[in-house]
Formats: C-alpha cells, sequence, structure tokens
C-alpha cells in the first residue's frame, strides 16, 4: 500500500490522480503514487562516441563513486542521491562521456533500431538526448537530421551534440509540424518524442513539475501532437519505423494519438508490438472513459514509475504503403 503521509496528500492536483486511477489497474496506481513522493533518483548512460564502459568505470571507480549496472541495460547505472552533485561536476560529465538521463527516456531509441547506413529523423529533438544516444548507436555513421523549432532550445540541441561528439547530425530551427512538406518520404525511420504534459515527471520534491498541469494543458499539447505525429508520418518513407513517445499518462496524448493517425491513414500504418525485459510494463489502452479505441493499441506500452524509471508511453508504427499516392 501507498506509504505517502496523509498531510501531502493534497500536492499533486486532486483531478490528476482522479484521472491516474482510471488509466492504472488499483494495484500500479498504489505503486505509481508512491514514486512521486520520492527524491528522483540519478541515472546516467555511457557515451559510446568519447568512451566505453569498462573505461568509464574505472574513471568513476578512481572518483570514488559507486555506480550500479541497471539489470537490462549494462551501459547505463545509478548512483546513490548524495553523489549526484560531484558527478555533475566531474570531468566525465562535463566533457561527454557519460549522459545523465532517465531511463525510461533511453527506451525510445532502443525501439526505434536505428541502422548506420540510415537516415533518421528527429523530429522535436532538444535538448539532444535521443539524438545523441541515436548517434552513438549509429557509430556517427548515416545521417540524423534534428528538429527544433524552439531557438533558445535549438542553440542548447547544438551545444550538446557538439560536447558529446554527435558528429552526424544536421540541426534544423524549423517548425516539426511543416516538415514534412519539404521532406516527403524521405526518412528511414522517424522518432517523435512529443512535446507533453510531462505527468511522468511529476514529484512533490520538485512541485513546480506539476504546478502548471491541467487539462486545458492536456488539449494544448494535444493539438501539437496531432500536427507533429501527421507530419511525422509523412516524412516517413513506405516500409518504414515511426516510434512515437511521451513521457505523460494522458490517454489523451498517447492512445487517442495512434488512434486519430490510424483513423487519419487507413490502411497505412501497422502498429508493431513492443517486448521489454522490464516488469513496470502496462498494455496500451483500447478504451479510454467512453470511447473504443483501436484493438492493435494493445502492442503499444505504458512503462510506470518504479523509483529510478519515470512513466513513458511508446508505440512503434511501421509505414505500409505510400501516403502521397
Amino acid at each position: 500500500m501507498c506509504t505517502k503521509p496523509s498531510t501531502t496528500s493534497q500536492d499533486l492536483p486532486q483531478p490528476f490522480l482522479d484521472r491516474l486511477q482510471l488509466i492504472l489497474p488499483p494495484n500500479s496506481y498504489q505503486q505509481c503514487l508512491q514514486t512521486f513522493y520520492r527524491e528522483p533518483q540519478t541515472t546516467f548512460r555511457v557515451n559510446p562516441l568519447k568512451t566505453n564502459t569498462t573505461d568509464l568505470q574505472q574513471e568513476l571507480d578512481s572518483a570514488e563513486f559507486t555506480p550500479t549496472a541497471l539489470p537490462w541495460k549494462t551501459d547505463a547505472f545509478t548512483i546513490p542521491a548524495h553523489q549526484r552533485r560531484a558527478l555533475t561536476e566531474n570531468a566525465a560529465c562535463r566533457q561527454g562521456r557519460l549522459y545523465i538521463q532517465n531511463p525510461s527516456s533511453m527506451i525510445p531509441p532502443l525501439i526505434l533500431e536505428p541502422q548506420t547506413d540510415e537516415w533518421i529523423l528527429d523530429l522535436a529533438a532538444a535538448p539532444g538526448s535521443k539524438t545523441i544516444q541515436l548517434a552513438g548507436m549509429m557509430d556517427n555513421q548515416g545521417k540524423i537530421s534534428a528538429v527544433e523549432s524552439v531557438r533558445s532550445r535549438f542553440f542548447r540541441l547544438k551545444t550538446n551534440l557538439e560536447t558529446y561528439g554527435a558528429t552526424n547530425v544536421q540541426t534544423y530551427l524549423k517548425d516539426g509540424t511543416k516538415v514534412w512538406k519539404q521532406c516527403p518520404e524521405l526518412f528511414d525511420r522517424v522518432l517523435l518524442d512529443a512535446p507533453c504534459s510531462s505527468e511522468g515527471q511529476f514529484n512533490t520534491h520538485h512541485p513546480s513539475s506539476y504546478a502548471y498541469w491541467s487539462a486545458k494543458k492536456i488539449r494544448e499539447m494535444q493539438r501539437k501532437q496531432k500536427r507533429l505525429l501527421f507530419s511525422a508520418v509523412q516524412c516517413l518513407k513506405p516500409g518504414g519505423i515511426l516510434l512515437y513517445s511521451t513521457c505523460t499518462f494522458a490517454p489523451e496524448e498517447n492512445e487517442l494519438m495512434i488512434h486519430y493517425i490510424l483513423d487519419k491513414f487507413p490502411d497505412t500504418l501497422s502498429v508493431e508490438k513492443i517486448n521489454l525485459p522490464l516488469d513496470n510494463v502496462q498494455e496500451g489502452l483500447v478504451q479510454w472513459q467512453d470511447q473504443k479505441l483501436h484493438p492493435d493499441l494493445g502492442r503499444a506500452i505504458r512503462i510506470l514509475p518504479d523509483g529510478p524509471m519515470e512513466a513513458f508511453f511508446l508505440c512503434r508504427l511501421k509505414k505500409i504503403r505510400s501516403t502521397h499516392q
């Protein structure tokens, strides 16, 4: 059962908690609720563009850090909370040999599975966490086009790519919703880690994480996501793979987005099953409130927060025929 203090029960918006109870099974809801009241854990992954796991472990050991490898990703680690500040000030972090990132955020590139001879589109790329991971998985081969529409975030993206040694990336300060007009069916794979209401990052130790949450915010995000997802599908080659992800629970931003795009392009996209070696995974919803959704949405997944991992939604789509006929 949830052990949160009753005096903090109203820290999180009650409408959010009411919705969450409708999204999650009862036992998952209680476990999830506990994570909102814990201090967030610090995790990082090795940047293979600058070092390797063995060398980085030796470097951190010599600096008296005590990292613990994730059981499902041996080049990613957690460290005790009291070591976080020292890690951010360590040369390995400042010089780009490691990247501090939540484990759930590492999963979309793994599911996208970029190949070294492909052209990848990252349609909402800043600050570059997944772009850099894609470049590392591709060993800086092939091509990545990274798009960001917000000027300040765009320059942060460029700085991060340089710091972490991602040289196969071309950056574009563009509105991602319009990219398809210049690049119809050009890319082998598309990553759309969509801007969202960020419910998966809510934490009572950081009230700013949920200070601006509202049903209106969800609707605003939904409108933006629809336009980006439409663009992503139009940019993708027939036979290509699209990975859609968010760090939120809201079905309006997750399953309903996929339901929308499957309806928009009938017989054009197939939802591929995602298999992960994790216990904290829930199948996608096939009904939300009174609305029945596309039955294939059960192949999507929602990662439930468990302490190290934040909430995430992922859906992998294959484009089975052209949208430009």
